[in-house]
């Protein structure tokens, strides 16, 4: 902490506490607390100071409240910070339960509701910098709070009386911190403002952003489950920041598609908040704001209150380099973004930035502006957002009305119906289950079966994770080539875990029991010498791997993958707390068969090169969450050579071939700056020809997605990727979800079924050309028609009988080429297990 700091922080502090007259106009500003303006060249805080800041101000005004929700992923305070005035923030628990009780229109009657609109305050929620290299929200969220609380305007007056503000200064403490010291680490050197070495989200990178329906991350669950699901906001703003050389700011009508189960009514006062939001910033003399261009209204990966009743903004501003000013001449702005063209006025674009000089206080400006207009906007409809909010809830009950999913009890995977069912119910999803048999879509359902029905306030939830996704065909013009998703094109859960449901549209005669809080499923344990544990259940992994690690041990059948484990005394009591943990069934065992291999724990390397990769950290993720112990191999390992004196398996995660390759290059700049030096290169011929030797030896390589592409171009794999030259115009899947046909009796399938849905994400596809086709084993392939499960595909007949997971033996390893991404943000139980038998898919 820098003694400027501290003595900024102490004359603030005085200026409030040793004078009692002097009222809200001397709270301690950002520059003073800081010692600089928010926004100044080259300037960027730290989140302890962000903290220490809004403590301050909690302190000294009775309008805030300091809110620790928890801890971040690396041990930050995660905050919330409430803003409102001081008879409203004394009875927060009151204005909650009206909010429980707009959201539920079932228990309220009209006369009920009506009195509540006249005592209830509409509840925004602004979020700042979850995307942390977009660093100017969390500034604004200081400098917005002080203005709002001491420049004692009508505007001001009425959000303070009429709302409840909800700020999180950062959806990512970690990345804030990152950032930081990442920029100050090069500032006035070559490299300032260069790309970053590391994921500024310890796992996920940018797709913090894309977990808002799997819930996986810390941070996420401590909204959805402290924010979200206590306050359930009428509106939601999130704050960020897009590339530098288009708008200056986005913010909604959003483009189209817009998810069908979105109810109208949110997409209609989306549309006036937003239109409101540019007009203020247009008065305001900010040029260069677009509308109904860029980002699409589709997947709930992005947002959850739109299923949940409430609004849900968007703004992106135009960045700069991190804190450094950036020079955009005019003649560099973008004239083919998604929507409208940078240089051109248009309805959507009807004042176009001259270009010039873009600042981090530029953006602070236009995001100062935006905060203020969606406050209060909601303060002056504030009766007609609380009244909407309950409209809408009772618009989805009465649109849903006879609507449901069954789930049997009885699944391939009973973890996975587990951990879809845990899913929506984080998600405030009503569950039941059936009390005694029934009859429904012509088949028998069993006592103890899940039923969802959709006629509740969260049924739009519900149905758009368990329905399959029908993209909408989108044309740039009538008869002209296809719009191009800004984004993926599927979220159907049923299909990512392997969980069988059937949709009912018509009422069911079925005695029905709520089912929440849900039951953990339980378990048991044989008492035969040995027990059996099935490779189709994910969890099974969590046991073998906390036996294996404990030293005891574990066999596995060659043909089918079924786990044998010797019943030790020694093993009693892990055996029945793992089978208590996650369900799992320890069936009694013959204690011999010639078909069993014993496991040993094998030695797995993840590579980790200078370019951060979001398909590394979801690895990492994946590994850690089931337990599997693993080291990260960085550059200069893969190039010393030798690898299978300390792996048995290694495993290169999805990324452009020629980022493994080169990684980031010496002098190319990268949105302005080179990389430092100590930081460029990537695998290269060196690491390359270290990886073929490894398996060539005896090692397994396993190659997620377009990393296939680099093995086939860079390790010498016989196979040819049959998507490679296509134009987006002929083939084109940026997400989606595939049918595919599975060879279940190869090691790597073990666990799986006959026919599956995988994850398909810009990736290859795969044709043998060099080796026996009897050594090379399609592991999954496509099928000749039909392909397309949930989203969106343009050209499926290149994919058609192509395979789409393929094992090549080299020397005397194995080479395992996915053309899916089995890992794909922590949500496909199905391939999950293609990973995980991969992993033991070593020569004896």
């Amino acid at each position: 902490m820098s003694r400027r700091w501290v003595i900024f922080s102490r004359v603030a502090i005085l200026a409030v506490f040793l004078n009692p007259v002097l009222g809200l106009s001397q709270l301690p500003s950002p520059e003073s607390h800081f010692g600089h303006r928010m926004g100044e060249a080259k300037k960027l805080v730290e989140w302890s100071e962000v903290v220490h800041y809004f403590q301050l101000l909690a302190e000294a005004s009775d309008h805030v409240r300091v809110t620790e929700l928890g801890r971040s992923t690396e041990d930050r305070p995660f905050i919330l910070v409430t803003i409102a005035d001081s008879e409203t923030l004394a009875d927060l628990p009151r204005y909650q339960r009206m909010q429980a009780q707009f959201a539920d229109p079932r228990n309220v009657n009209d006369k009920e509701a009506e009195s509540l609109v006249e005592q209830g305050k509409t509840v925004v929620l602004i979020t700042c910098s979850i995307h942390s290299t977009e660093v100017a929200s969390t500034h604004t969220a200081m400098e917005f709070a002080h203005k709002l609380l001491t420049e004692n305007t009508p505007r001001h007056q009425a959000i303070l009386e009429n709302t409840i503000f909800l700020l999180v200064p950062s959806l990512n403490p970690d990345g804030v911190d990152k950032v930081a010291r990442w920029y100050k680490r090069y500032l006035e050197t070559p490299y300032e403002g260069a790309p970053m070495t590391e994921l500024y989200h310890k796992y996920v990178g940018h797709d913090n952003n894309r977990d808002w329906y799997i819930f996986s991350q810390d941070e996420t669950r401590l909204m959805i489950e402290r924010v979200h699901n206590v306050w359930r906001p009428q509106v939601v703003y999130d704050v960020h920041q897009m590339g530098s050389n288009g708008a200056r700011m986005f913010v909604p009508p959003w483009s189209d598609p817009i998810d069908p189960n979105i109810d109208p009514l949110i997409v209609q006062q989306v549309n006036q908040m937003g239109m409101g939001m540019a007009a203020d910033l247009t008065a305001a003399g900010k040029m260069g704001v677009v509308v109904n261009a860029i980002y699409d209204y589709f997947t709930p990966a992005r947002h959850y209150q739109s299923y949940h009743g409430g609004l849900r903004l968007l703004s992106e501003s135009a960045s700069v380099r991190y804190a450094t000013p950036i020079d955009v001449p005019y003649s560099s702005l973008t004239t083919s973004d998604r929507g409208y063209n940078a240089q051109v006025r248009s309805w959507n674009f009807v004042e176009p930035w001259p270009g010039g000089q873009w600042t981090l206080r530029d953006i602070i400006d236009y995001q100062l502006i935006a905060f203020e207009s969606c406050l209060y906007q909601a303060a002056t409809r504030r009766r007609a957002l609380l009244r909407n909010f309950r409209r809408i809830s009772q618009r989805v009950i009465r649109r849903n009305r006879g609507r449901s999913f069954l789930l049997p009890r009885d699944q391939h995977d009973p973890s996975a119906l587990h951990r879809l069912l845990a899913t929506l119910e984080f998600g405030l999803v009503e569950i039941h289950q059936a009390r005694r048999p029934f009859e429904a879509l012509d088949r028998s359902f069993d006592a103890d079966d899940y039923v969802i029905l959709l006629d509740q306030p969260y049924g739009a939830f519900a149905r758009t994770l368990l329905e399959s996704q029908n993209y909408p065909e989108l044309r740039e013009y009538p008869g002209g080539p296809p719009v191009r998703p800004y984004d993926v094109t599927a979220h159907s859960l049923p299909l990512l875990m392997g969980v069988q449901v059937f949709e009912s549209t018509e009422p069911l005669e079925a005695d029905l029991k709520p089912a929440w809080p849900l039951q953990a499923p339980r378990g048991s344990v044989g008492r035969s010498s040995v027990v059996a544990l099935s490779p189709d259940n994910t969890r099974s992994w969590t046991a073998v791997n906390r036996i294996l690690k404990a030293g005891m041990d574990v066999y596995r059948d060659t043909t089918d993958g079924t786990f044998y484990i010797p019943r030790h005394e020694s093993l009693r009591g892990m055996l029945e707390d793992v089978a208590n943990e996650f369900g799992l069934n320890f069936r009694p065992a013959s204690p011999t068969s010639t078909r069993r291999r014993r496991m040993e724990q094998t030695r797995v390397g993840l590579y980790q090169g200078f370019v951060p990769l979001m398909d590394e950290g979801w690895t990492r993720w994946v590994l850690e969450h089931y337990e599997f112990p693993y080291v990260s191999v960085g550059n200069a390992r893969l190039q010393a050579g030798d690898l299978n004196s300390d792996f048995d398996v290694i495993i290169v995660p999805d990324a452009r071939p020629r980022t493994l390759h080169g990684g980031y290059l010496p002098g190319a700049l990268y949105r302005g700056a080179p990389a430092p030096p100590e930081f460029t290169g990537g695998i290269d011929t060196a690491g390359a020809t270290a990886l073929r030797e490894f398996i060539v030896r005896g090692g397994t390589l396993l190659a997620f997605n377009r990393a296939s592409q680099f093995a086939i171009d860079r390790l010498g794999a016989p196979v040819r990727n049959v998507l490679s030259g296509l134009d987006s115009s002929r083939f084109h899947a940026p997400g989606a979800l595939l049918n595919v046909t599975v060879d279940t009796s190869h090691p790597l399938a073990f666990g799986l079924r006959t026919h599956e849905a995988a994850w398909f994400e810009s990736g290859p596809a795969f044709e043998i050309t060099g080796v026996p086709t009897d050594d090379a084993v399609a592991v999954m392939r496509y099928p000749q028609k039909d392909l397309l499960a949930s989203g969106w595909l343009l050209g499926e007949g290149y994919l058609a009988e192509q395979a789409a997971v393929l094992d090549v033996p080299v020397g005397n390893g194995h080479l395992v080429l996915f053309g899916i991404r089995p890992q794909y943000r922590a949500q496909p139980n199905v391939t999950f297990k293609m990973l995980f038998n991969g992993l033991y898919y070593t020569a004896p």
